[in-house]
């Protein structure tokens, strides 16, 4: 955390990530125009935004883009603001970026000290996903081309549904994506989500990419991940949740869902 700290100390980076806010996956070139300095001093910035997981990068063809990661600013709120003011804070994670002219794609990185057994186990198995997924568990058989649906509403109905497109245990996994707890998300119709799991030491990194949303998507698409890798890490790493209202908003123990 000592990194994102000092990463957020410095104006110019606190620009970067403000540019990256309003206009995702840009390129260094991108980045370097908007910024009165040289091409070498943005790349020395963005480093140590990457090294504080504050941006994630990604190679599309020849081209290097530049990806906000909101998670370890959601790991602060969790720590020090979530008890005091979760309504306010909350809206801090939907964060509203645009990439191409038909879809958006959104990237988070966050680091869990645990095994890649261990974490596609969380990722796949339904109580462990609802201990730190807002209440909803999945239930699926895991093999390639099998649906899967997760939560339920008070009818019964569930609350996301979705395909497994590619099943990689315990390194990725890729799902199509279709929420259906109300009207407004129904309407972006179904887009797609990967995760991939890389060991580091005793660690893993966990990479979730959620892409094909529409330009104009709800942002309660995609806004609730830095919550959900929050708690999974909270969960992994301590075996205790997120009691945050967000964290607990499907819960059996919570309002019902009408």
């Amino acid at each position: 955390m000592d990194d994102v700290f000092r990463a957020l100390a410095d104006p110019t980076r606190r620009s970067l990530l403000d540019e990256l806010y309003r206009c995702d996956g840009q390129t260094l070139s991108a980045l370097e125009a908007r910024l009165p300095m040289t091409r070498f001093g943005v790349m020395k910035h963005l480093r140590v935004l990457e090294e504080a997981g504050l941006v994630v990068t990604r190679r599309r063809g020849r081209e290097k883009l530049h990806f906000l990661n909101a998670v370890p600013i959601r790991l602060v709120h969790d720590r020090w603001v979530s008890k005091y003011a979760e309504p306010w804070a909350a809206s801090l994670s939907a964060l509203k970026q645009t990439l191409e002219e038909e879809s958006m794609e959104k990237v988070f990185e966050i680091y869990i000290k645990t095994t890649p057994e261990r974490l596609w186990e969380a990722l796949t198995d339904s109580e462990t996903h609802a201990a730190y997924s807002f209440g909803v568990g999945v239930s699926s058989d895991w093999t390639v081309g099998s649906s899967y649906e997760g939560g339920s509403t008070a009818a019964g109905a569930p609350l996301i549904e979705g395909e497994n497109l590619e099943v990689d245990p315990p390194r990725r996994l890729v799902q199509s994506y279709r929420a259906l707890w109300s009207d407004d998300v129904r309407r972006a119709g179904t887009s797609r989500v990967t995760y991939e799991i890389e060991p580091v030491g005793d660690s893993c990194c966990l990479t979730v990419t959620h892409d094909q949303l529409p330009t104009d998507a709800n942002p309660q698409l995609y806004g609730g991940w830095p919550m959900i890798l929050s708690g999974l890490k909270t969960l992994l790493e301590t075996g205790e949740r997120l009691t945050t209202p967000g964290s607990l908003l499907y819960a059996p123990d919570s309002e019902p869902v009408a």
